[in-house]
């Protein structure tokens, strides 16, 4: 088979697929989860729902896309905005990006629906390694402590972090990220 009809099925698959998703994501944010039905996301995306069913078996497994597709933006905004800074500065723009992200946080049954899954586990280890570096770099850079393993402090940034989804300001989350940040500091002396 030639090429181009290859790639003009993968193009023609990827909309359909990214059709539904966007679809079931818009559904969920104008009625909620409760009463989400695969007719629905179907006739919405505009297409039958024997092509759906082609590509989702059900509704979790279209949310689990969508969710995952989320996580992979919210990956690489992450690692955009450690393009162009000197190692404190990037773990700073980091921490600060990823403690945003959490403090927009999903409604109650929908976020605990999309996070189980292995999809979660593998964006949190690849979340794991990138913020590690960053401290392990800032660490090297002397802006960091060296007295405790980079990947403990990165475990530490991410547990600390969580708590921007409780913040009831965009305020509080960067007062938060400050204390986190002032945890990794060098010992004086």
């Amino acid at each position: 088979m030639p090429k181009l009809w290859e790639d003009t099925i993968e193009a023609h698959r990827r909309a359909v697929r990214d059709a539904a998703v966007e679809a079931a994501a818009r559904l969920v944010a104008d009625q909620g989860l409760a009463s989400l039905t695969m007719s629905q996301v179907a006739k919405r995306a505009g297409i039958g729902r024997a092509t759906l069913y082609k590509y989702f078996p059900d509704i979790e497994s279209v949310l689990a896309a969508w969710h995952e597709d989320h996580i992979a933006d919210h990956l690489r905004r992450l690692t955009d905005v450690a393009e162009h800074a000197d190692p404190a500065e990037r773990l700073r723009a980091v921490l600060l990006s990823f403690a945003s992200i959490t403090h927009q946080r999903h409604d109650g049954d929908l976020a605990a629906l999309l996070h189980r899954g292995e999809h979660v586990a593998r964006a949190h280890e690849r979340l794991h390694a990138f913020i590690q570096t960053l401290v392990a770099d800032a660490a090297a850079d002397g802006t960091v402590r060296d007295d405790v393993p980079a990947g403990e402090l990165a475990t530490y940034c991410l547990h600390a972090l969580t708590a921007a989804g409780a913040m009831a300001s965009a305020d509080a989350v960067g007062r938060l990220v400050e204390v986190t940040l002032a945890g990794l500091r060098p010992a004086p002396g």
